[in-house]
Formats: C-alpha cells, structure tokens, sequence
C-alpha cells in the first residue's frame, strides 16, 4: 500500500490530509459497478473510516461519560457517520464504568446544489427542541453553524460538534467541531452518505467524483 502523506493535529484536530494527497486506485477497492467512470479515486477507505469513528467515539466517552445527552443528526450526508458513531458509543457504553444515556434526534439541512454550496439553508425538523432544554448536546453533520444558532435558543447544557470531515477552505472563519475526524482538502467527495444531487450515497468508501460524473448527475 501507497504511504499516505497525512497529519495529525491532535485529538481535536483530527487527521490531516494534505493538499497533494491522490488518493488510492479504484482498482484497489470493491464499489458499484453503476458507478464505473463517474469517480477519480477513493479518498478514504471505509475502514479507515470505521477506525477513526471508534477514537472518536472513545473521546466522547471520556469527555461525555457522566451526562445526559442527545445526539441530533444532520440528514441526509451525515446519518452514516451518525450511526456508526452511537453504535461505537453503545459498545463502549456496555463495558465500561462511564455509561451515556443517549437520545438520538433527526433533523435536516440543505445547501447544495450540484457541487455549489448556496445560502439558502432550510432547516427540517428543528422547530421545536424544547427537549433539549439542560442535556449535553453531540451534534454530527455539515453545515453547523446556522443550526448551532438555532440550537443554543433552547438552552441545552452543553453543545459538542463532531464532524467527520472538515474541508479546508480559504478564508474560512467557521470554527473547528469538537471532534474531527479528518482534515481534507477542498475537493468534492462522495459516499458512506455523502452525495452529489442524491447519487453516491450507497458507497462505502468516500470518493472524489469525476468531471464526468458531475456531468452525468448534474440536475
């Protein structure tokens, strides 16, 4: 296997993928097969995924282990993520002395259009948190800011982020989630939920789409 040409940050940094990394051969992975030509290469393979999910999860443990908390997940592109991650929770839960009870509640944002984010963001089943009033909150998705907004209105105890992926973008001002999984380059990548106009969320590896493949399900 290829060295991979990453960092790491930190605990709350997560790990750094460099500007020039090209990612693996898809020759290298098992994926669709209606999906031949329409990606560059697999970006990060799901079980790179899968372990980095299970550190994160640990410190959640660590730092969340004595509270209350409700997990809202951010539909559709980070519900993948969100289950691994309570079901990494869960486990640790069972055998260890810190055990978390944990709600998980489901809501939606909406912000891109092809391969462009736009500034019209629509918020779905937000509109009453009342619930969340004095929990510990671990939000995991894209797009938080406008939804962390929103949130702190129903004075939960605490509010957490944890992000699986976090784009390094130019002039970027948006703070870091509390928990990264990885640091990427600002590249369009699909799968393990991530689409691109509804396509691509049946991948288990997150891709970078083709020029093609853009052109293809561009809407």
């Amino acid at each position: 296997m290829a060295d991979v040409d990453v960092q790491s940050h930190g605990r709350r940094g997560g790990i750094v993928i460099n500007d020039d990394w090209p990612g693996y051969s898809l020759d290298l992975f098992s994926y669709p097969a209606h999906y031949c030509g329409d990606l560059d290469c697999v970006f990060i393979p799901h079980g790179v995924i899968m372990d980095r999910t299970e550190r994160l999860a640990r410190n959640i443990m660590d730092d969340l282990g004595d509270h209350d908390i409700v997990v809202l997940c951010v539909l559709k592109g980070g519900y993948q993520f969100c289950v691994d991650l309570v079901d990494r929770i869960k486990a640790l839960s069972r055998n260890s002395n810190h055990t978390i009870p944990m709600r998980v509640h489901f809501i939606r944002l909406k912000s891109y259009l092809n391969d462009q984010s736009t500034e019209d963001l629509h918020i779905l089943g937000a509109e009453d948190l009342s619930f969340l009033a004095g929990k510990a909150i671990v939000g995991t998705g894209k797009t938080m800011e406008t939804l962390l907004k929103h949130v702190e209105a129903f004075r939960p105890k605490m509010i957490k982020v944890a992000g699986l992926l976090v784009k390094r973008v130019p002039h970027n001002t948006a703070c870091l989630p509390d928990y990264v999984g990885f640091e990427i380059p600002d590249r369009f990548v699909v799968g393990y939920a991530l689409d691109y106009n509804e396509y691509f969320r049946d991948l288990n590896h997150i891709c970078v789409i083709s020029e093609s493949g853009k052109m293809k399900y561009k809407i």
